[in-house]
C-alpha cells in the first residue's frame, strides 16, 4: 500500500506562493477536510518550544490551518503536554507563559491555548493497545477527548531519537509526564553539590523513595517507579535522568505510544511537518543551533510513517551546511541524522510503525 504525501516548496515568487496559501493548499491536497467534521473539537498539536529556542514551527503558518478548521465548522485549540525535566514548560502555568510569549494564543495563530495533560501532568486516559512493550498507554485527557487533530510538527535531528517529526510528536508529545517516563525507561540520577536540601523530591516521590538528609539525598532503585516527579520539582536541577537509554526499544515504545495517541480516531487525523529550520536539536532544548541543510518546504499527509519516511528522504536528498553541527555525510544522498549524532538508530520509528499498523513507509510524493 502507497499513501500520498503532498509537498510544496520553500520557493516563492509572488503572494499565491507564499507559506500560508501553500498550507491552505496542503490542507486541501491532503484531505484535511474530510478528517475535520462540522461540529467537532480539533486538537492542534504543537510543540511550542523551550523558552530561548526559536525554531519551533512559526504561529504565523499555523493560522491557516485554525482558519480552515473554524470554516468547516470546527473549534479548534492549540495543544501541547509538559515536559518530564524542569524549564519553561514543566506545568501548565508556565507552558502557557512560555506558549504566549512565543506568539501561540488569539492574536497570532487565532485559536485558544489548552494544555493537554494539565496543570501537573496529571490528567491523562489510559489507551489499550496490547503490543511489545505496552499493552496500555497514557495519552493526555485533551488529546484523547479530542473528536479529530491536526499534528504539526518541526522536522529536526534529534539525539537519542535521529529525527523528531509526526511519529515523535505523536509518542512523545501526546503522552504526560508519567507516559514519557515509560518511554525512556530511565531512573533518576542525582548530583549532591547542586542539592539545597528543599526536601521537594522527597515530599513529592509517590513511591517514597527519596530521603534528604541535610544537602545529600539517596535513591531507592528497589521502589522508585521511574516517573521523574522528583525531576520536575527539582528547581536546583539536582536530580537528572539518565537519557541514553538503549535506542531501538526507546523508539519502539515511542512508537507504541503514538499508536495510542490516533487509537479511536481513524481517518481523524491530520499531520503537517515543516522541514525549515532543520537544526540538530529538539525544540525543547533552550538554544536553536545553525540548521544542517537549507530549507525545503512543508509536507502534508493522513498517514504519520510516510510523511516522516518522505521528510527523511527530503534532508537526505540535500547537500549539508558547512557551517553547522553535521560532522560527516555532507554529501547529496548520505544520512544527515547519523551525521550529526552517529549512535542513532531514526529508521526504527519508520521500520517499527510500519510493522504495528501506525502507517506505511511506502509513499508517493505529490508537489502542490
Amino acid at each position: 500500500m502507497v499513501n500520498d504525501v503532498y509537498f510544496a516548496s520553500v520557493r516563492a515568487r509572488s503572494d499565491k506562493e507564499n507559506k500560508q496559501n501553500k498550507i491552505r493548499k496542503l490542507f486541501e491536497a491532503a484531505g484535511f477536510d474530510k478528517v475535520i467534521r462540522n461540529g467537532d473539537i480539533t486538537a492542534i498539536k504543537l510543540h511550542f518550544g523551550e523558552q530561548g529556542n526559536d525554531s519551533f514551527v512559526n504561529p504565523i503558518l499555523v493560522r491557516p490551518l485554525v482558519e480552515r478548521v473554524r470554516q468547516i465548522g470546527s473549534k479548534p485549540f492549540l495543544t501541547d503536554t509538559n515536559t518530564l525535566y524542569g524549564g519553561s514548560r514543566a506545568n501548565a502555568v508556565d507552558h502557557l507563559q512560555t506558549a504566549a510569549e512565543h506568539g501561540f494564543g488569539y492574536t497570532v495563530a487565532g485559536a485558544p491555548v489548552i494544555i493537554a495533560d494539565g496543570l501537573h501532568s496529571e490528567n491523562y486516559r489510559e489507551v489499550e493497545i496490547s503490543q511489545k512493550h505496552f499493552q496500555i498507554v497514557k495519552i493526555a485527557g485533551e488529546v484523547a477527548a479530542a473528536d479529530s487533530m491536526i499534528v504539526v510538527s518541526h522536522f529536526k535531528a534529534h539525539l537519542p531519537a535521529g529525527f523528531g517529526g509526526a511519529v515523535k510528536n505523536l509518542g512523545m508529545g501526546c503522552a504526560p509526564a508519567l507516559g514519557k517516563a515509560e518511554q525512556h525507561s530511565a531512573k533518576p540520577v542525582f548530583n549532591a553539590e547542586l542539592c539545597i536540601g528543599c526536601q521537594a523530591c522527597q515530599e513529592n516521590c509517590p513511591n517514597s523513595a527519596i530521603t534528604v538528609q541535610k544537602r545529600i539525598s539517596a535513591i531507592d532503585y528497589n521502589i522508585c517507579s521511574g516517573c521523574g516527579k522528583c525531576l520536575r520539582v527539582c528547581e536546583p536541577h539536582a536530580i537528572d535522568f539518565n537519557w541514553f537509554v538503549e535506542v531501538r526499544p526507546f523508539l519502539e515504545r515511542i512508537v507504541e505510544y503514538a499508536l495510542g495517541a490516533v487509537t479511536g480516531k481513524k481517518g481523524r487525523v491530520g499531520f503537517v511537518n515543516v522541514l525549515l529550520n532543520i537544526t540538530p536539536d529538539c525544540d525543547c532544548v533552550p538554544w536553536s543551533d545553525a540548521p544542517l541543510v537549507p530549507d525545503i518546504g512543508i509536507l502534508a499527509s493522513q498517514d504519520p510513517v510516510a510523511i516522516d519516511q518522505a521528510s527523511v528522504d527530503l534532508v537526505n536528498g540535500q547537500t549539508g551546511l558547512e557551517n553547522s553541527l553535521l560532522q560527516k555525510n555532507h554529501e547529496h544522498g548520505k544520512d544527515k541524522f547519523l551525521g550529526v549524532w552517529e549512535s542513532t538508530l531514526g529508521n526504527v520509528q519508520l521500520d517499527y510503525g510500519d510493522e504495528i499498523g501506525l502507517g506505511r513507509k511506502k509513499y508517493r510524493l505529490i508537489e502542490v
